[in-house]
């Protein structure tokens, strides 16, 4: 178990103790403009094969009729410019690991179990407004080594002709995980503010409880 944590930091592009983490980090997670949706690593479990389902459920996968594990989550919000103008048509390409803290990816040595029924990766175009919403389950959190493990989180990559691309992650509000967690400990308090989204209780189209979260993404117009 300890070689593959250990790789698992490696991955990251760490390994060389908390202190050297933290720099590193930081070094990666540069300061954004004012206003501006802070960048945060993208990792090493980007999907790297295509796959035939990347709508905005990622409950089920191609046509599954048993739904993902986990507890259900809305994300939903508008991708705007440093004005605050609407970004329409922005693509908004999200993943994230299963609710047993796995990614579908070859490279993931977490040994915890896959979901065959978890989607895991998502790809939804912002409406003329530029909102986008999608339907998921609560990431679980996973260990990179003996002293760090992630909190629960989802990656996004939002592009848009016009506008610099933005890669970053969303954290989930009062998670006790995101106050140890380096990559969030790297950000400025502002930072922090604009990757962590807010969460109410809401329901799915079909009237099932879920936690709902705003999110909204800000890009700096190139």
């Amino acid at each position: 178990m300890a070689n593959k944590l250990h790789s698992r930091r490696e991955f990251l592009g760490t390994g060389l103790g908390a202190a050297a983490t933290v720099t590193i980090i930081g070094s990666a997670a540069k300061a954004s403009a004012t206003g501006v949706t802070a960048p945060v690593g993208e990792g090493p479990f980007y999907p790297i094969h295509k796959q035939s389902d990347r709508d905005a459920d990622l409950t089920r996968f191609d046509g599954s009729t048993e739904r993902a594990e986990g507890e259900l989550v809305i994300v939903e919000g508008k991708v705007l410019d440093d004005q605050g103008n609407p970004v329409p048509g922005a693509l908004v390409d999200v993943w994230q690991a299963n609710a047993n803290g796995r990614y579908h990816h070859e490279l993931d040595p977490n040994p915890a179990p896959r979901d065959p029924n978890f989607q895991g990766w998502a790809q939804v175009l912002a409406d003329d407004k530029g909102h986008y919403r999608f339907l998921t389950i609560k990431p679980g959190a996973y260990p990179v080594d003996e002293n760090w493990s992630r909190p629960p989180h989802i990656h996004f990559k939002v592009a848009k002709r016009g506008h610099h691309e933005l890669t970053t992650q969303m954290f989930f509000e009062g998670e006790p995980l995101n106050e140890v967690d380096a990559l969030f400990l790297a950000l400025t308090k502002e930072e922090r503010e604009s990757v962590v989204a807010k969460q109410e209780m809401g329901q799915t189209k079909d009237g099932e409880e879920a936690i709902h979260l705003r999110f909204d993404i800000v890009l700096k117009k190139a």
